[in-house]
This record gives structure tokens, C-alpha cells and sequence, in this order.
């Protein structure tokens, strides 16, 4: 019996980046002897033992083969006689088919180490194609590293292409695939995960309402990198650089959605584009299962998100409506993620990146304001019932109205705030 260390510990222990969590496997022992040794299996689909103290996984070596359709259709074979060159051939890239043993020696007979070193995302064999999940695993990896300019090799990227064309990724699960795309929007560059689905046709598959922005115009005036799709991936750029929530990064991918269904008659203007965008980033929500938190916020941000652009010249009461539209009182955060995604749409264009953005300010301190009307005053005053809650509105946008007299008093000309549609602040908040 050996044991080694496997896959992303001997990878990330190369790059000399944080090792997390350590995976091993073991030649030459079978399930019984496991047993025996104070191991606990968890694996039913294949032999898969928690260390009796670290807790640890330790898998049996094993060979696959497909049987069916998408991740799940193989049948596995763990034996004694399994070796550990044909454990690593099974394994998606070569740089995850390294492995250590109690020695410190590299068994790397597929040149991951050697990739490692030119900074290539190559598939191990043939059989990479056997499995549509690894196509989203190659898009994450070339995300978690595209700070240290990995590239896809010529060969896997065309593998890739080849199995979009041929439907596999079809029998993707929905859980699998919003897992893979959540693991990949909190990596550093979110971005590179959607262009690389985009490269191979993935993204018209799993992400259509994304795939269908490319193409689309939008006022150069605005958008000096005129595609939407681009601004897109831009602003989710941007949002990565704002802030870690995947909450706050998933709704600057799906802020614009609404832009795809503008007649091309109407090019490159979208009217009513937010609004228009909530059913969108429904539909996309559903079909991935989505969690329910992020996709409320993904809405809220595509219906509002330009709204904010115009805070200089809200009126207060338009404010307050906004407050109670995105339940700001009873989730606060919501204030900052709105504020957030906003300014990751401004900046997230060509030439914009490094500009203020004032209306995040505002929208804060309008926040601020609103939240010191205290609801015990309004108590003790003697309103009961519903009076409460219209003496509460109505003291919330005196003190708005007090704040904005002094925090963004109206010039004489109209002024020069970021406005990507023309619709007024009040037919958007109208109920």
C-alpha cells in the first residue's frame, strides 16, 4: 500500500500559492483494508475513505469508464492492480495529475510540472471529452489563474469546442453548473470564466441571455466600447475589483440582460432596458436554480441600477419610493450592492475605469438620512396603524430633502450625470 498526494495540494504547493485542502490516493489497498484501518468510506459511486483523524480524503486508485451520458455516466474500477500513472490519466489537466509521495518525489508522467512552468491548461488524454463538466472546470481554472497568465492550449480548446458542438453539455445537471459558475465568480477574474464558455459556444448553451449581448450596440456617447456583451464582461471585471460577494458580481453579469430584447429599429438606444431585464435574469435564475437571495438582488440591480446613475437629480420622494422598492429597511446590505453594482456599470466601459463615481456617495448618504427617522417618534407622537408607516414615508423624505438641499444642491443647467436611457425617475418608480 502507498499513499500520495494528489491534484490540487502538489499543484497550488508548485505555484507556490495557499494549499487549502489535501486529496489523496492509495495503490495497492483495497476497500476492506481501509475498513480495517480505522477508515470511514463516504464514496458509494467509487471508494472514497475519511482519514480516521484528519478527516481527510483518501480515494482507492481507479481507472473510469463511460457508460453513458454527462459526469455521471461511468463505471469506475478500483483495484489493487490499479497503478498510479493510470489513476492520474483519468484526471481532467495535467497540471492536476501530479502527485507526491512520502518522499518529497514528483510522479508526473503526463508533463504537468513542465505545463505548470509555460502556464498551460492542457487536457491529460481523450478521454477529457468523456465528461461536459470539465469544459466549465477549464473556463474556472483559466479564472483562478489568469492573474498568473495561463492560457488554454490550442488542442483543448478545440476539444472544448467539439463537445459543445456535439450537445454533451446538455446532460449537465443545473446544480452542477451554477456550482462551477459560483466557484468561478468568486475567483479574481470572474470574467475570463464566461469569455472562455464564449470562445467554445458554451455560453449560448448554459448562459443564452449573456451569450445574447454580444452584437448588440450601445450608444458610443456612453459606451465607447459600443458592444454590450463587452461591457458586460467589463463591468463584471469591475464588480470583481469592488467587491468578493458573488452576490454583487452575478448581478453585474445580468444587470443589462433587458438589452437583448431591443427591436434592432430602436439600435443602439434601450429604453426601458431594466425593467425589460427582470423577466430575463428570472428565466436565467430558474432554469440554473439559482439561490434566491442572489437572484432577488440580480432583479432588483437590472431594474434599477440606472435609476441610481441619475441620483444627482432624484427628488426625495423618489428616493424613499427606491428604499422601499429594493425592502432596504428590512435588508440594509442592500443599499452597498446596489451602490456597488452601480458603479461597476459606469466604470465598467472603455476609458471609464478609473472614474469617481459620486452617485454610490449619494445613494449612501441618502441612506443614512432616510434611516435616521426613528419609528418610536412616530409612536409616541400618537400615530397608530397604518398611520404609522405614511408619517414614517412622509418624515423619511423631509429628512432626504434636508440631506440632498445641502449634499447636491440643483445647478442651474441640467447636470452632467451618467444616463444610459432617457426614461424619467418617475415613470421608473411608478407603481
Amino acid at each position: 500500500m502507498k499513499i500520495y498526494l494528489v491534484g490540487g495540494a502538489v499543484r497550488d504547493g508548485l505555484l507556490g500559492l495557499p494549499v487549502k485542502d489535501k486529496d489523496w490516493v492509495m495503490v495497492g489497498a483495497t476497500p476492506q483494508e481501509m475498513i480495517e484501518a480505522g477508515y470511514q468510506q463516504v464514496g458509494r459511486d467509487f471508494p472514497v475513505f475519511l482519514h480516521p483523524e484528519s478527516r481527510e480524503e483518501y480515494a482507492l486508485a481507479r481507472t473510469e469508464r463511460k457508460s453513458g451520458h454527462g459526469y455521471t455516466g461511468f463505471v469506475c474500477h478500483a483495484d489493487p492492480d490499479v497503478t498510479l500513472e493510470q489513476d492520474l490519466q483519468r484526471r481532467d489537466l495535467t497540471i492536476n495529475a501530479i502527485a507526491l509521495d512520502s518522499h518529497g518525489n514528483y510522479v508526473d508522467p503526463w508533463g504537468g510540472r513542465a505545463d505548470l512552468n509555460k502556464r498551460l491548461l492542457r487536457h491529460v488524454s481523450p478521454a477529457f471529452s468523456e465528461d461536459p463538466l470539465r469544459v466549465l472546470r477549464v473556463a474556472r481554472f483559466a479564472a483562478r489563474y489568469a492573474h498568473l497568465n495561463f492560457r488554454i492550449a490550442d488542442e483543448t480548446q478545440a476539444l472544448m469546442r467539439d463537445m459543445t458542438a456535439r450537445g454533451e453539455l446538455a446532460h449537465l445537471t443545473p446544480e452542477r453548473v451554477w456550482k462551477e459558475t459560483e466557484n468561478a465568480l468568486a475567483s479574481r477574474n470572474p470574467q475570463v470564466f464566461f469569455q472562455v464558455l464564449r470562445d467554445c459556444g458554451a455560453l449560448a448553451v448554459l448562459f443564452a441571455e449573456v451569450d445574447a449581448l454580444f452584437g448588440v450596440p450601445a450608444p458610443e456617447k456612453w459606451h465607447p466600447e459600443i458592444d454590450t456583451g463587452v461591457h458586460t464582461l467589463m463591468t463584471l471585471a469591475m464588480a470583481a475589483r469592488l467587491s468578493p460577494q458573488v452576490d454583487v458580481r452575478f448581478s453585474a453579469l445580468t444587470h443589462d440582460l433587458g438589452k437583448a430584447l431591443t427591436p434592432k429599429r430602436f439600435w443602439p438606444r434601450h429604453h426601458g432596458h431594466g425593467p425589460a431585464g427582470v423577466k430575463q435574469v428570472e428565466q436565467l435564475c430558474q432554469r440554473l436554480r439559482v439561490p434566491n437571495d442572489i437572484r432577488d438582488l440580480a432583479k432588483l440591480v437590472a431594474e434599477y441600477h440606472d435609476l441610481i446613475h441619475t441620483l444627482p437629480i432624484l427628488q426625495p420622494k423618489t428616493l424613499v419610493k427606491l428604499f422601499d422598492a429594493i425592502d432596504a429597511w428590512r435588508k440594509p446590505q442592500r443599499v452597498e450592492q446596489m451602490a456597488l453594482t452601480s458603479e461597476a456599470d459606469a466604470r465598467g466601459r472603455t476609458g471609464f475605469e478609473a472614474s469617481d463615481y459620486p452617485q454610490g456617495r449619494l445613494l449612501r448618504e441618502a441612506w443614512r438620512a432616510a434611516q435616521s427617522v426613528c419609528t418610536k417618534e412616530v409612536v409616541s407622537a400618537g400615530f397608530k396603524g397604518a398611520e404609522i408607516r405614511e408619517e414614517m414615508t412622509r418624515r423619511r423624505i423631509h429628512a432626504v430633502a434636508q440631506w440632498k438641499a445641502r449634499a447636491c444642491p440643483q445647478p442651474a443647467g441640467r447636470p452632467d450625470v451618467y444616463r444610459k436611457t432617457t426614461y424619467t425617475a418617475a415613470a421608473t418608480m411608478k407603481r
